[in-house]
Parts: structure tokens; sequence; C-alpha cells
């Protein structure tokens, strides 16, 4: 006989949206929708009395709902947000398991003990839950933690449902076959008559195993009410984030960052102490009347106690000066570690450090000295044009709302990319053997094939030309009269063997690059 654990599930109906309407400080009765791929992931009761529902395309969703608010659905911010939920529940009641954001289970002995009782454990931990006001929470007591869940999302007002020792089985059996979540069987079970649990508990489990394996002995033993899955209490994790208060709030850029360099540095001194470098760093302001902002800083290689300083001055600082006052008087700063790395792949080699990390070092300096967005970087983003395409970004940060290079642009330039891209396009000159310039029909022909090119724009300077290709047409926002842009493409070889692109835009001929 296999053995069941007792086991408490608390569960917190719709928890991914309180988490987002918790971080961006909306009311409790918009509609609310956090929407991954275009599809609706999670919905608030507000959205769901409205007819929107999870799956549902946002488009659709939007026309059940006018008013409807969408999110980006956040994984990350969803299980920061229950971090400390889990935490005051192991005050009081140790050995917790998460199972997902907002769904968690232990062990029901040891509470029930400490408490009295499965129902005096149950009323302690949504007392504790009610302290987060979530005082929808829901708790379920049964054999197992599968019934444990099922319980908790079948409990009526007084918000907790306790299934007798023994009694999953009876409490499972009229439950829908779909319970399981298993959905690429449950279809299958369906066609051959199995519309509840009980009606495959009722099946052997041999006989069930052999028809649809391990998959569907397992299902076999949740719906029997024997889910031998026991409770693995989580590992608490270190408290690497730091947090600095100030009585009374400081209203100046200098002060706080004076104030907060003994907190980056235990920041730091933390990190080390746990073998770890952080690669990415959240800094959060809060001021004095309770209103927080927040940013991730990155850096290219690893944040130092100086680096730390660095940001939080950025932060406050904008555009201004280091000496600037502050629109409120900052109450509190928290660092907190977005991405860590292990120290040793960060450590210089024997012989000291090489050019790269001389490079960082200069950079990280530099910048901090004149300023964030002082020192920048080029990338290569996503675009038609080579303009487009050029990206610079302050150093250590990742670039955000470029366009990715790596979808496909049609009628963008093929590889090779010039080496030389002129910031302002050069006027130059395409001749015919005439000495007459070159254009371009409307049926997209030229008019008479290139013999010669001018780099400086004008016909005594010309050079024959040894090859030439083209034209492609450009035709980018044709629907916008300020923003259109029309012209044709050319690649061209001088007498030199210089390469150039080119572009005729109505009678005018521009170099935009160089291939060098």
């Amino acid at each position: 006989m296999r053995e069941v654990t007792r086991a408490i599930v608390l569960w917190c109906p719709d928890w991914p949206v309180i988490a987002a309407r918790q971080h961006l400080e909306l009311p409790e009765d918009i509609p609310l929708a956090l929407v991954e791929k275009g599809v609706v992931f999670a919905c608030s009761a507000a959205a769901r009395a409205d007819g929107v529902k999870r799956g549902l395309r946002m488009r659709e969703a939007q026309a059940r709902c006018p008013q409807l608010e969408v999110v980006p659905y956040d994984p990350v911010l969803d299980a920061r947000a229950f971090d400390p939920v889990l935490a005051a529940i192991e005050e009081i009641a140790p050995g917790v398991q998460p199972m997902r954001p907002g769904t968690c289970v232990l062990r029901a002995r040891g509470p029930a003990r400490y408490y009295g009782g499965e129902e005096q454990a149950a009323a302690e931990l949504l007392r504790c839950l009610d302290g987060f006001a979530l005082t929808e929470a829901r708790i379920g007591v049964a054999d197992g933690p599968y019934a444990a869940e099922q319980a908790a999302r079948s409990t009526g007002r007084d918000r907790v449902r306790i299934i007798p020792p023994g009694g999953s089985p009876a409490f499972l059996a009229p439950q829908p076959i779909a319970q399981l979540g298993l959905a690429d069987l449950t279809p299958l079970l369906r066609r051959l008559g199995l519309h509840t649990l009980g009606d495959l508990a009722a099946l052997g489990r041999v006989d069930v195993r052999e028809r649809f394996g391990e998959r569907g002995e397992h299902a076999h033993d949740l719906a029997s009410g024997m889910d031998s899955a026991g409770v693995v209490p989580r590992t608490p994790p270190a408290q690497l984030d730091r947090a600095i208060e100030f009585e009374p709030p400081l209203d100046r850029v200098d002060q706080v960052t004076f104030a907060v360099r003994g907190t980056a540095e235990q920041f730091t001194a933390g990190l080390t102490k746990a073998g770890l470098v952080c690669t990415s760093l959240r800094v959060e302001v809060t001021d004095e009347s309770g209103r927080t902002s927040e940013r991730t800083w990155l850096h290219p290689r690893l944040f130092s106690a100086a680096d730390v300083v660095d940001r939080v001055r950025w932060q406050l600082q904008g555009s201004g000066p280091t000496d600037s006052g502050l629109a409120s008087p900052i109450a509190r700063v928290t660092l907190t570690p977005e991405a860590v790395d292990d120290i040793g792949h960060h450590e210089d080699g024997l012989w000291g450090g090489g050019a790269d990390e001389r490079i960082h070092h200069g950079l990280t300096r530099v910048q901090s000295m004149i300023g964030h967005d002082a020192v920048l970087t080029a990338t290569i983003g996503g675009g038609r044009g080579l303009a487009d395409r050029q990206v610079l970004v302050p150093w250590g940060d990742r670039p955000v709302g470029v366009p990715s290079a790596d979808r496909p642009w049609p009628g963008s330039l093929p590889a090779p990319a010039p080496s030389t891209v002129f910031e302002v396009p050069r006027p130059v000159a395409v001749l015919n053997a005439s000495g007459e310039t070159v254009e371009v029909t409307d049926r997209g022909d030229v008019t008479a094939p290139i013999a010669a090119f001018s780099p400086t724009g004008t016909a005594a300077s010309a050079r024959p030309v040894d090859s030439w290709a083209g034209p492609w047409p450009v035709r980018e926002r044709w629907w916008d009269a300020t923003l259109a842009r029309a012209m044709h493409r050319f690649q061209l070889v001088d007498a030199d063997g210089t390469a150039w692109l080119l572009a005729l835009s109505g009678t005018a001929w521009f170099a935009e690059a160089r291939y060098d």
C-alpha cells in the first residue's frame, strides 16, 4: 500500500492578476487582462463579468470589454510577488513547497498538532494571507496534494474545505476527467466513455498502465486518491537584496548617493560571501508619499560597490546635475540582484586581467565620471535602411525598443553590409557614356547603362565604372506623406576597385555607404 501524505494546499485565485495590479497600482474594480503571445493568460473578475476568459485572443477580449486594461504577462513578477507570501507562511508553518505562483502546499501533520487541529491551522493560515489583502484565498486539506488542491478550488464562503482522512477517493469520484489537466489524454478518455475521475479509478491500475503507459498510471493514481507525491519543503533563498531607509527623507541626489554607499558595499559583500556576482541589478526608489520607481540595470561584467552607487545616482539624477534637488524626498532605496553568476566565472587570470577586462574597467570609469548616456556602444538593429540599423546604446545596457536584426526585412540590403556608412548621404554623379545623368523610368529600368561615377558630384572628376547592379526599389511609409520615402538602390564598383552603395531619389544621386 502506497503512503499518501496528508496535505494542506493554499490557493490564491487570480494570483497573476493580483500581482500585476499591486505592481501597477491599479484599482481593484478595473477590468484587467494579462496577455501572453496575443492570448489572454489571466483576467480579473470584472473582466470575466463582461465575457473575457482565458484563451481568448486579445482583439476578441477587447471587443467583449471595450474598457479592458491589457497588460503583458510577466512570469518573473508573478513569482517575485509571491516570495513575501511564502516567507510569511514559513514563519507560522515551516515546510512550505511552492507548486506555482499563487499556490503552495505543506504537510498537515505539523500545523495541525501545533494549532490544535486542521481547522485551527487553516484559520491561522488564512489570517496570515489576509495580512497581504488576499481575502479571496482558499485552503483545502485532504490526502495527497492533488486532492487537497481540488478541495481548495471547490470551497464555499467559509474558504476552507477539509476532506476527512480516507475520503479523498469519494470526493474526487464525481469530478470531471478534465480536472487531471492532461490536454492530450483527456479527449481519448472521453471517447472511451470515461467522463469522471471515478470512471477512471474504477479501472484496474495494471490495465490502465498497459494501455496508456506511465502517464496513464499516474492519472489513475490521482483519480483514485492515491497521490503518492510527497511535500518537499523549499530551501529559503539567501537574502541577497539590501535596503536603506532615510528618516527624515532626503531631498538631494548627492545626499542619497552618499548615504547609499555603505549599503552598496554590504550588497556586494553579501554576494561575494555567497560565491556570486551580480550582472543585472534592480534599483527601487520609494519617495515619502509611498510612490515607487524602479529600473533594471545591466553590466557587461559585474557590479562593484562603486557601480551600484553610480546606478542609484543616475536613476535619481536623470539629466540633471549631481547636486540637484528631487521632485519628492526619498525615503527608501532597495537593491535587488535580478541576475547573478558564479564568482569563479569572473575571476582574473593567473597573470592578471586581459584586454577585455581593461576595456571594461576603462569604459566604466569614464561612464561614472561623465554620465550614463555619455558612453555609447554600437549595435546592429533591424530595418531596411542603413541608418535604421545603426543603434547606439549606453555602455552595459541592453537595446530596448530596437527592432530585431534576426527578423526578415523584405527590401533590406543583402550581406555583406558596407563597412563605412555616411552619417549624411553624400551627393554624387552617375553618368552614362554621353556624360548625362542616369535615371530610372516608371517601369524600373535605367535610362542608359552606367558608364562613369563621380564621388564628388562633379562631372569633371568622374571615373570609369567597372561593374554595377540595380536598381532595387525601396518604398516605405507610403501612407504617410511626411515620412514617405521612395528611392532606388544601386551597387557600383569604380575603376579604382572601390565599391559603393548608391541611392537615386527622384533625379538626385547620393552615396549611402562605401565597401572598404
